[in-house]
């Protein structure tokens, strides 16, 4: 008897002991609502590490929230916490983006009669949950409980209908964007396949409109299926590569395929008793067949649960990379899911064999590697490659060998592509600025030389630069006027000068003499813009004069103006990471610079929600005595803006870039200047941050980096010491760092 309670009292303790460990994995860390209000602009739904396909809430369409049909070119999110009408489960979409794009093939379970009107379909929605690699709610309308996970190309659900007359619809007319030249055939009971033009991001541009083919799989056969066309105006979008390229071919009256605007298909059921369908829609950029083939090979042999436990399990590993002790629930919750985000874009635009779209003319060619997507390059220079190269240099590597890709597909690097596509949003030349960061921190398994080749076209070519407007002023002047560009000009000269450093960096590490004296003068030419009647930059017209008269506060809030792009005087003056001594000399030296730093915050001009000024707080370490408001200020910005809630995020995470500054910040060090070598170093928000190393670039296998502080509220840097020896204070380089096995900082 005795030894039977100890083998029940063994199996219980087991079981706990299971139970409890399985809570402390980083995967369990992960809360993927946060991000989905506050124009986070995130989404709740599943997606593989890297996914090509993610499954999210629609929530954006309803007579209960902002319509879409009235409003598209605002909204950039396929879900926001606080809607409460569902009109279907999208699968190809964008996370933390500040324009709308995809949010396309959207899938709806219903029940009773066909009704193919999306805003009388569509439904509110309860018991909402949402974790890593998988989402679930009940839509209160019909009574079905929908789950869903994803592997990297292939979205999967399981609809829970209860007894009777029951629909699946593919509404193929709604999206973020105002194109929606469709074909939809119904290929069997259990099989639809077709293609959706999208290809609007941030503007309409219908000649550049391109395909996302789909094919949807269903677990049990329809007892009917059709098509639905919505009566709407012609407006030949789909014309332009549907019909060209020979994608569709229909015959009038068949009532199995169609092409056109606001279009759909239907699989309808009768079910005698309360009844699962599991439906999986594989997704492609090249081709049906393709999509197909991506169906097949990563979910053809495997349960729901399956994919949904393998899905966990490689989120896990790549979480794991990082590992942190120390701190509350919620600070993990927010590191965690801050490290979730930036392993979302750049994404997979390759098919499982190998096979992506050339850009703009998208012919197929292959990869041998992975050719990745979404390269949101003005925000993401500034941290996401980073560390992308310090914890996941291999993918980092693939990033850049597909950026070298689409220069020779394009003949220019990328600027903001996607999906095979060069948008061209935003300012500025950020791609060498990613390259010359990536080989100076020991990631060298790409051709340089072609890379460099690159870069310095575009730094150097006078005519037909789509990179660099305005750049024969830039070289003649050494910035931009008020009459070379119309916004932006200030800020996107000092654009450029950041990438020209980064271009001087790697010439010099290749041993271009000429080439690095050059860009290192040109990396410097802001200076000229520096007013000393105002102590920050200003714009300066065609003639040298300034731009009189002239308010430095003039751009905030995202008002367009002449000087700055997305921001004032304020929130650029700093942004010049890589000449800090030089603007220090401008200003009047180091107090007059503390000063003059401070004033942002004490005059509300930081702005957390936006990219140039994200790197403020840490220039306090520069200034001998005010390096205590470093670590000051980044806790305080941890604090105010990065919570464990749907608003969890300061805005737009442009593509993983805030949840990266959250995720430097909390480990106590920071990229503070792009292609430099070098941390910004401050007290981490744990007591201890092991970072795991990948062997194939790294001598070490791990770095530790322990907090020792007097008191919980300690933010002020004591001692730093690497491997035990003393090691000054406030940076280290990316050599010693990565060459270090123990980081202790000294907190008092």
């Amino acid at each position: 008897m005795k030894s039977e309670l100890r083998t029940v009292l063994f199996l219980l303790l087991a079981f706990i002991y299971i139970e409890t460990s399985a809570q402390n994995q980083p995967v369990d860390y992960v809360n993927p609502f946060i991000g989905t209000s506050n124009f986070g602009t995130t989404n709740p739904g599943p997606i593989a590490v890297r996914g090509m396909a993610n499954v999210s809430p629609f929530n954006v369409a309803g007579p209960q929230n902002l319509p879409l049909e009235k409003d598209s070119r605002w909204l950039s999110t396929p879900y926001i916490q606080e809607n409460t009408f569902l009109t279907g489960f999208s699968h190809v979409n964008l996370s933390g983006v500040g324009c709308p794009e995809l949010g396309v093939i959207l899938a709806m379970p219903t029940t009773g009669e066909l009704e193919t009107d999306h805003l009388k379909y569509g439904s509110t929605y309860s018991e909402e949950k949402a974790t890593v690699g998988y989402y679930s709610n009940k839509i209160d309308k019909y009574h079905i409980k929908v789950e869903a996970t994803a592997t990297t190309r292939t979205g999967v659900s399981k609809y829970h209908f209860p007894a009777g007359k029951s629909n699946i619809l593919l509404n193929l007319g709604l999206g973020l964007t105002n194109e929606e030249g469709a074909m939809v055939k119904v290929v069997s009971p259990t099989e639809i396949e077709g293609v959706r033009s999208v290809g609007s991001f941030c503007y309409y541009k219908p000649d550049e409109a391109y395909p996302v083919y789909f094919v949807a799989r269903f677990s049990k056969p329809a007892d009917e299926f059709g098509v639905w066309k919505k009566p709407r105006k012609y407006n030949g979008v789909e014309a332009q590569w549907f019909l060209k390229n020979g994608k569709a071919r229909i015959k009038k009256g068949h009532t199995k395929e169609i092409i056109g605007d606001s279009i759909g298909a239907y699989m309808r059921y009768d079910f005698d008793k309360p009844s699962v369908v599991e439906m999986k829609i594989g997704v492609s950029y090249v081709s049906i067949e393709n999509a197909r083939e991506n169906l097949e090979k990563e979910t053809s042999t495997r349960t729901f649960d399956q994919i949904l436990a393998e899905s966990k399990e490689t989120w896990n590993t790549y979480l794991s990379r990082i590992e942190v002790e120390g701190g509350t629930d919620d600070d993990k919750r927010i590191f965690y899911t801050a490290l979730y985000h930036s392993l979302i874009h750049p994404n997979t635009l390759n098919d499982y064999n190998g096979e992506y779209p050339k850009m703009k003319t998208r012919e197929t060619l292959k990869t041998e590697g992975t050719r990745y997507t979404t390269f949101s390059f003005w925000d993401t220079y500034r941290n996401l490659h980073q560390l992308m190269s310090l914890v996941y240099p291999k993918q980092q590597s693939d990033m850049v060998k597909s950026m070298l890709q689409i220069y020779d597909e394009s003949g220019w690097l990328p600027k903001w592509e996607l999906n095979a596509t060069e948008t061209t949003t935003m300012v500025g030349d950020p791609a060498g600025v990613i390259i010359a960061d990536t080989y100076l921190k020991g990631i060298r398994d790409f051709d340089v030389e072609k890379a460099y080749k690159a870069m310095r076209k575009s730094a150097t070519q006078l005519d037909n630069n789509p990179l660099r407007p305005g750049i024969q002023d830039y070289i003649n002047k050494g910035y931009l006027t008020t009459k070379t560009t119309k916004s932006g000009s200030v800020s996107t000269t000092q654009e450029y000068n950041v990438t020209d450093f980064a271009i001087a960096q790697l010439a010099k590490e290749l041993g271009k003499k000429s080439d690095y004296k050059m860009f290192s003068k040109r990396a410097i030419s802001y200076r000229k813009l520096f007013s000393k009647e105002f102590n920050l930059l200003r714009p300066k017209n065609d003639d040298g004069s300034w731009l009189t008269p002239y308010n430095p506060e003039a751009g905030a809030n995202f008002v367009k103006n002449l000087g700055f792009i997305e921001g004032n005087a304020w929130q650029y003056t700093f942004m010049v990471t890589h000449d800090v001594k030089g603007l220090m000399k401008l200003m009047g030296g180091h107090r007059a610079f503390s000063n003059r730093l401070q004033d942002v915050f004490n005059k509300n001009q930081f702005d957390m929600a936006n990219e140039p000024d994200i790197s403020y707080p840490f220039l306090f370490n520069y200034v001998k005595g005010q390096e205590y408001k470093t670590g000051e200020k980044v806790s305080e910005l941890l604090k105010k803006h990065f919570k464990n809630t749907p608003d969890g995020l300061p805005g737009n995470d442009d593509t993983g870039t805030m949840s990266t500054w959250a995720v430097f910040s909390m480990m106590g060090i920071y990229p503070v200047s792009p292609a430099e070598d070098k941390y910004a170093l401050f007290s981490p928000v744990f007591d201890k941050v092991t970072i795991h190393l990948d062997s194939a670039y790294y001598t070490n296998d791990k770095i530790e980096i322990v907090k020792v502080a007097k008191s919980k509220n300690s933010n002020t840097i004591r001692s730093v010491k690497a491997d035990n020896q003393s090691h000054p204070k406030f940076f280290i380089s990316h050599k010693k760092l990565t060459n270090t096995d123990f980081l202790n900082i000294y907190i008092e």
